[in-house]
């Protein structure tokens, strides 16, 4: 089903191995996100080549589309993308509270699960903890997220008090035990990780975290963060719940984030992030480098001759050798910015791969410094590599 074993540690930073049904994942470790049964806009053997050990699916969108028949013709979702790797499917919460706009009005909650009407063709639909753990265990994914509430910071500029943040919460921890206790009937022989809620408030995030562990996950998320707090808040709630988390299971903050919210995560004892950033700001022409973003679509790129980033090995950047020994790949930036101007798709797509690549090096060099016990200077030299600029 699911073993962790801790292999480093630095201060709260941890270096990892977490074992799973589809084949082993190396911690900390970024996962990129396939929303629909793909990430958007790369191809497959690219995901292979950056080493990306495990991705994201969504129950929500794949619930509503290809539809549960078509995924159970496959045996699950491994097969229907083949990608036979882990997968991860969040569980719909995130998707229901983004459904309901800013004032909440497009669905309505209750104890027994969500109403709501489907984005796709207006069918009304009815999510529970029971149903999205039937629709996880179809997708027969390797990492199976509880069904809960995304406590929101802000609604049509209200901002929620402890009191509305701790009855969500304890909501969210009711249907975590109903979640239990569906996959334990259904006999899923995955693994099911519990999110801790609690808005802004430390001690709300503490019950969460105590009532949780006393449930016996075999792992933890920090969900409800990076939904529409300052920079700062989310930093804080970052800096105070995953190493509070038990030792010996692992630890997931979810939709983070930029790459320096990925240091300070993993130096908070963060083993697993998720994001649609590097794929989303790609498709903008906002690009991810050693020494700081670059905006493709700048004018000051439409002659530059250099890659996005010399430093980097991906095949937008560096390209790859052929089996006769020529090169393929390696694009300077002012080809970037002539199919960004043009709208050519194959401009987002290289500028995905090359975020992603960028995003898994990066995990990569921190489970590096980890192993050699040298953490602390890797994220010195991190900061002032950023901070260099392009």
């Amino acid at each position: 089903m699911l073993t962790f074993e801790l292999l480093k540690t630095e201060g709260h930073a941890r270096r990892g191995a977490l074992r799973l049904n589809h084949g082993v994942v190396q911690t900390p470790i970024f996962m990129p996100v396939g929303t629909y049964g793909t990430v958007k806009g790369v191809m497959p053997q690219s995901l292979h080549d950056m080493n990306a050990q495990i991705i994201l699916g969504n129950t929500f969108h794949l619930w509503m589309r290809p539809g549960l028949d078509v995924i159970k013709q496959f045996g699950g979702l491994h097969k229907f993308e083949n990608w036979h790797k882990p997968i991860l499917t969040d569980s719909g919460g995130f998707q229901v509270w983004s459904l309901g706009g800013t004032d909440g009005k497009g669905r309505k909650i209750s104890e027994e699960g969500v109403k709501f009407s489907s984005p796709v063709n207006g069918d009304k639909l009815f999510l529970t903890p029971e149903i999205s753990m039937q629709i996880q265990t179809l997708l027969n994914s390797d990492i199976v997220m509880q069904f809960d509430e995304c406590t929101p910071y802000d609604t049509q500029g209200h901002i929620t008090t402890e009191l509305e943040a701790r009855t969500s919460m304890e909501l969210s921890q009711r249907w975590a035990r109903r979640c239990k206790d569906e996959f334990a009937k259904l006999e899923n022989p995955n693994a099911l990780f519990g999110i801790v809620q609690g808005g802004m408030f430390d001690n709300l995030r503490q019950e969460s975290l105590d009532a949780l562990v006393e449930m016996d996950f075999p792992g933890y998320a920090v969900g409800g963060v990076s939904v529409g707090e300052p920079k700062l808040e989310m930093l804080r709630i970052m800096a105070h719940t995953p190493h509070r988390l038990p030792a010996g299971k692992p630890r997931y903050l979810m939709g983070v984030g930029t790459p320096e919210d990925l240091v300070e995560g993993v130096a908070s004892g963060v083993d697993m992030f998720d994001c649609v950033m590097p794929t989303r700001n790609a498709r903008n022409g906002h690009m991810f480098t050693r020494f700081g973003d670059l905006k493709i679509r700048n004018a000051r790129y439409k002659t530059d001759e250099a890659p996005v980033d010399g430093t980097c090995s991906c095949y937008a950047c560096k390209g790859k050798t052929l089996p006769d020994g020529t090169s393929s790949g390696g694009f300077s930036r002012a080809y970037l910015h002539h199919l960004d101007r043009c709208g050519e798709m194959l401009g987002p797509m290289l500028a995905s791969i090359h975020n992603l690549h960028y995003y898994l090096n990066l995990m990569q060099e921190m489970r590096d410094a980890l192993d050699a016990g040298r953490f602390g200077e890797f994220m010195l030299q991190f900061k002032a590599d950023r901070q260099r600029g392009v």
